[in-house]
């Protein structure tokens, strides 16, 4: 996952109540032990009331605890005990209220994360949409990151992914754009369009950033190849003009 470099916050704890310095590029997980970079961790923080709450942008004051495990992983710790018990060392006895839908508000921040995202980068010029266009990109080699909504046909997906190939010069090896777990109505809302179905990174910094909240989605979510069970092909597929 490619990472940029890290946010400063004022203090913090990777694990069982050791400092370590923000300058340091990786956390601890607290219910997995595992070392990774703070950029690619989800950060708890506490509320004023005392609530662990997600804190995805790492910009909450205070102490936080860092975690690395997929929601799945996370619902079991919570339902035997053992996330309360890693937050009572890490936020060293203080009173907590750890709420139940944790593993829910976590997965609804990453997503606003990434919507917010592709916001900023539409604003920005950096994402470039319509299926002829994305295809004249993708064959000119210029694609950094080629993404496809859940709901997206099969068939039109599939005329992208070998346009980018094409271009790519990587005819052959099977590789496909990424199946985003968000619908085409939630991507139309974030990019302030109609019917958004594709989209395209060609700008390399902007892409980094969109693939970085991205990937932490799908860790949580525990579908790290961005592909739904059905294959993404939704009521509407038919609708789509390629």
């Amino acid at each position: 996952m490619r990472t940029p470099p890290n946010e400063r916050v004022s203090s913090d704890i990777s694990d069982g109540g050791k400092a370590r310095s923000d300058s340091g590029p990786e956390r601890r997980c607290i219910l997995s032990g595992e070392h990774g970079a703070r950029n690619a961790l989800i950060r708890l923080a506490i509320s004023p009331d005392g609530d662990v709450l997600p804190d995805v942008h790492a910009r909450a004051p205070g102490r936080g605890a860092w975690i690395s495990v997929c929601r799945a992983e996370l619902e079991a710790a919570l339902a035997k005990g053992k996330l309360r018990g890693a937050l009572a060392r890490a936020f060293k006895g203080a009173t907590l209220n750890v709420p139940e839908t944790l593993p829910q508000l976590i997965q609804q921040s990453l997503t606003k994360a990434l919507l917010d995202r592709l916001g900023l980068e539409m604003r920005a010029g950096h994402i470039i949409l319509g299926s002829d266009r994305i295809a004249e990109h993708a064959r000119g080699g210029v694609l950094e990151l080629l993404l496809h909504a859940a709901d997206a046909s099969e068939d039109g997906s599939k005329k992208l992914d070998q346009a980018w190939r094409v271009g790519k010069e990587i005819e052959g090896s099977g590789a496909r754009g990424t199946r985003l777990p968000l619908d085409r109505d939630a991507l139309s809302v974030a990019l302030g369009r109609d019917n958004v179905v594709h989209l395209a990174l060609a700008d390399a910094a902007a892409a980094a950033r969109v693939d970085l909240a991205l990937q932490r989605l799908l860790h949580f979510s525990g579908t790290p190849s961005g592909v739904p069970d059905d294959g993404g092909t939704g009521d509407r597929a038919a609708a789509e003009t390629i």
